[in-house]
């Protein structure tokens, strides 16, 4: 006798806008490898996952890269809103619903012999007043240098004057380890907020270990948050061929002022 498989989660509610002003926003927060593997699978996870924002790391930043990072975007449906080389990696894309006040790529300080490291960001509006800043990172392989770069996120994520702010990205690190827990420690880890979904993102082909993650301002509802398992049209082989990384995808209640 086997065991029933588990029950897929149950869908993730999708984007809107209330009355009150207030807007279901669909994050999705995905390292894609510099687009070195199937591309057309990684967009298939993508547009299946029909987010409103993509926070993205390990976007192509050498010879080509707008191209290919636009290509990227139009095969999922959304348009390129910053990030990328400016950014050293970081990048965001957003669905045409987004209303894009200004965006700032920042480059952080270089450690000789690491790669230097970035964030893509930005603020949006949904509907007529639902601000919500973004904020796409990629930290250090390397344990002191990520911390510190923890700091510089927390204090970006302060400095872009919008009440509302997601962030998120590959860490490097797990949720035990200290640039995670002081990231935590500030923002709502959308994950343990509300889990939908599985758990782990890395590696794609047998996920151990989260090293990937969403993270909100407290004014945010966090709806639910976690990897999709059952995208429609997408198989688990794609989401072995699209990139190393599992996708974070979560579902958040911005209030309006």
């Amino acid at each position: 006798m086997t065991a029933d498989a588990p029950a897929p989660p149950p869908p993730l509610p999708a984007s809107g806008t209330g009355a009150d002003g207030s807007a279901v926003v669909r994050a999705l927060s995905y390292n894609v490898r510099s687009m070195r593997d199937d591309t057309a699978a990684l967009a298939r996870v993508i547009r299946a996952c029909a987010p409103d924002v993509v926070l993205v790391q390990e976007a192509p930043r050498f010879v080509g890269w707008r191209k290919r990072l636009a290509r990227l975007a139009r095969e999922s449906g959304l348009v390129v809103l910053s990030g990328g080389a400016p950014a050293a990696g970081p990048a965001l894309l957003c669905s045409v619903r987004a209303v894009v006040e200004r965006t700032e790529d920042v480059l952080l300080p270089l450690t000789p012999g690491l790669h230097r490291r970035g964030f893509s960001t930005a603020v949006v509006r949904f509907g007529r007043a639902a601000r919500l800043g973004l904020l796409s990172c990629h930290l250090s392989l390397q344990s002191a240098e990520r911390y510190g770069q923890a700091d510089m996120l927390l204090e970006r994520v302060r400095g872009l004057g919008a009440a509302h702010v997601l962030a998120g990205g590959d860490l490097n690190e797990r949720p035990g380890g200290r640039a995670f827990r002081r990231v935590a420690g500030e923002l709502r880890d959308c994950r343990t907020a509300a889990p939908w979904g599985g758990e782990f993102t890395s590696p794609a082909h047998d996920p151990v270990q989260r090293i990937d993650a969403l993270f909100t301002t407290p004014g945010i509802e966090v709806l639910a948050c976690g990897v999709p398992t059952d995208l429609p049209g997408v198989t688990p082989a794609d989401l072995r061929a699209a990139t190393d990384h599992l996708p974070v995808l979560a579902a958040l209640r911005v209030p309006s002022p």
